[in-house]
């Protein structure tokens, strides 16, 4: 199918199809940050996206996430007329199954080498850390605290570099766990702090884990799905090796 114009209420596909094929993108969240410049409408967040405004755009393909968008936005969507393509997202497979789905079956277009590159890099990156295992607390957000849980693309991706997140068998996906229980001693090797959802930084979490070493990671490269996948392999495990040197 022949696609001319795409709203993406998702920023790593917003980020995918921009460097895929430029000038395709017409609508985008203000949560889409990459790639820097971005020149297209603004339809507010992934939460609340102005849905008037993307009717209006009249895009051929809206793109949107089971996780990050509100199933009564997309229905109101696609009761105007728009398709609307939704990715599911839980493993680094099914991150590179649905980039595929999303830019070829979705947009129309050739496959494009950065996603070739992103699962060879990945593929390297699981033979070059097989055998390790280093214990990690993740959190995700800060009062309350919030940590990745079961079933996440940042869970999977860790571990693909030898990381086992402790409370990867919760019963949720995003578990809240009192603070004293996060940091109790032997709990975990390292502490990994994404600046994103919750912008933690090195004076904002490290000191919430007294005796653990903090790793502060770029939030793009371990939960974003896009060409970000291509260096994330190097720039996450530059930010682990840091922390426990």
């Amino acid at each position: 199918m022949t696609c001319r114009s795409v709203v993406s209420l998702v920023p790593s596909l917003t980020e995918a199809v921009a460097v895929t094929a430029p000038g395709l993108l017409t609508g985008a969240t203000d949560w889409c940050s990459h790639p820097p410049g971005l020149d297209v409408t603004r339809v507010r967040g992934t939460k609340n996206p102005d849905v008037a405004a993307v009717i209006r755009l009249a895009p051929d393909l809206v793109l949107a996430n089971e996780e990050e968008n509100r199933p009564e936005d997309l229905d109101a969507l696609r009761a105007a007329g728009l398709r609307v393509m939704v990715t599911e997202v839980r493993s680094l497979g099914q991150g590179f199954a649905e980039l595929g789905r999303v830019l070829t079956e979705g947009c129309g277009l050739r496959r494009p080498d950065w996603l070739d590159e992103a699962e060879e890099a990945w593929r390297r990156a699981r033979r070059r850390h097989a055998g390790r295992d280093v214990r990690a607390v993740v959190p995700v957000w800060r009062r309350p605290w919030m940590v990745l849980g079961r079933d996440t693309f940042a869970g999977d991706l860790l571990a693909a570099l030898g990381v086992r997140n402790v409370h990867a068998a919760h019963t949720e996906r995003y578990p809240r766990i009192p603070a004293d229980r996060l940091a109790a001693p032997g709990l975990a090797d390292v502490v990994v702090l994404p600046d994103e959802p919750y912008p933690f930084a090195a004076d904002d979490g490290p000191e919430a884990f007294p005796g653990t070493p903090a790793a502060l990671v770029s939030g793009r490269h371990l939960t974003w799905y896009g060409p970000s996948l291509v260096e994330a392999p190097h720039v996450i495990g530059e930010a682990l090796a840091a922390a426990l040197r």
